[in-house]
């Protein structure tokens, strides 16, 4: 656990001394604004579901959110109970409001990745969009100093192993089909 938390400090504190500047301090927030509750992937599923090429990658995303949601925020982060490295080191100058919640994994990555992989999976260029934007929202996690690096890359490991098996199952549920009318 030691090993952990000294590479976890060892990657936010390059980043800090790396990448800190007014640019990024402009941009983060709205980068990492972007994944609050989803909302920037929950507003494309939404608006998916009107067209019917992409209405089951709408739904897919809908559901991934769902299950992780509870996964995560019910589950796995009570469970851990890890504190966020900006409650532990104060001496870094937050730019967003302190997170209440705890930080493993993170929600803002594990989110972003989930509805990534889902378009990916359905429709290969959009997705190509949808990763680096979810790479930009995982990085602010980072760069704001809301999570550790650990936290960030098990909640990308959850979400893209999450979409995989919500997609696959989806595919094999021929009563949505007929429900979407995407036949």
């Amino acid at each position: 656990m030691e090993v952990i938390q000294s590479f976890d400090w060892a990657v936010l504190d390059g980043i800090q001394q790396i990448f800190s500047c007014d640019f990024f301090d402009a941009v983060m927030p709205v980068i990492t604004a972007l994944g609050n509750i989803g909302a920037v992937w929950l507003i494309a599923a939404a608006v998916m579901l009107f067209f019917k090429e992409y209405r089951r990658c709408g739904v897919d995303i809908i559901l991934v959110t769902a299950v992780g949601a509870l996964l995560i925020n019910l589950i796995i982060k009570p469970l851990v109970a890890r504190d966020r490295p900006c409650w532990t080191n104060e001496d870094i100058e937050l730019l967003v409001a302190i997170p209440q919640d705890y930080s493993f994994p993170s929600g803002h990555s594990f989110q972003s990745f989930a509805s990534a992989t889902v378009i990916f999976i359905h429709h290969r260029r959009i997705g190509i969009f949808a990763f680096v934007l979810a790479m930009l929202i995982a990085f602010s996690r980072l760069y704001l100093y809301v999570h550790f690096p650990t936290d960030v890359l098990c909640g990308i490991a959850i979400g893209i192993v999450l979409a995989t098996v919500v997609c696959a199952i989806s595919r094999r549920i021929k009563k949505l089909d007929k429900l979407l009318k995407t036949e």
